[in-house]
């Protein structure tokens, strides 16, 4: 098959939309330090993924739409990173204490913003996030991240297998090479979330009732 009847026939098993929910939570997952100083070994180069994320952030609280951050922080010792920790060696840096765990230029926790922190990919793996997210009455969640094929894409799966309506806000997403990254929205829009650009997501959280 060409490469367009190749997408023609995903398109035809994998085209539906679920849109957005009437009452979102946006998730600004992983923003942390290391993504963005060069001399860590977790840089990225995302700095058009947090500027984004910022954007969409200060429409979510214009419209009254609570705010999640999530980081990732171990024990000293690490004995609760488990195989995560074994197999990705740049989780060092999230020992507690470390200031590549801080979160990044720009992003600064408010006191009504929730942070979730976390041991492994999915901000909902081994955290309340999903009861929290139910018990106030949420229906649908905004994903915004890093990185796009980790703890973003996990997350989504996640969300999605929670019963949340899911919405991946692709400019708001990064990763360190343009091809997990692009891969990784592709997979997610097919199966578990719309993925959407940032001007549809302000543009939604601009017309929600105050």
């Amino acid at each position: 098959m060409s490469d367009d009847e190749l997408l023609a026939n995903y398109a035809r098993a994998y085209n539906t939309r679920v849109g957005f929910g009437s009452r979102p939570a946006l998730i600004l997952i992983d923003f942390c330090q290391g993504y963005f100083d060069p001399e860590c070994d977790l840089y990225a180069g995302v700095e058009d993924a947090i500027a984004s994320a910022l954007r969409i952030r200060e429409a979510a609280r214009a419209a009254g739409v609570p705010v999640v951050l999530t980081n990732v922080v171990y024990h000293p010792s690490a004995i609760d990173g488990g195989r995560f920790f074994e197999k990705a060696a740049p989780l060092k840096n999230f020992i507690k204490g470390s200031p590549m765990g801080a979160f990044g230029p720009g992003l600064v926790a408010q006191d009504d913003e929730l942070i979730v922190s976390k041991q492994y990919p999915s901000a909902f793996f081994g955290t309340s996030l999903a009861s929290t997210l139910t018990a106030a009455g949420i229906d649908s969640v905004l994903l915004t991240g890093l990185t796009t094929s980790g703890c973003v894409r996990a997350t989504c799966i996640d969300a999605m297998s929670h019963g949340f309506r899911t919405a991946v806000v692709a400019e708001a997403c990064g990763d360190r090479h343009p091809a997990p990254h692009e891969a990784n929205l592709f997979d997610m829009n097919a199966k578990y979330a719309d993925v959407v650009s940032e001007a549809e997501t302000v543009a939604f959280l601009n017309g929600l009732p105050r």
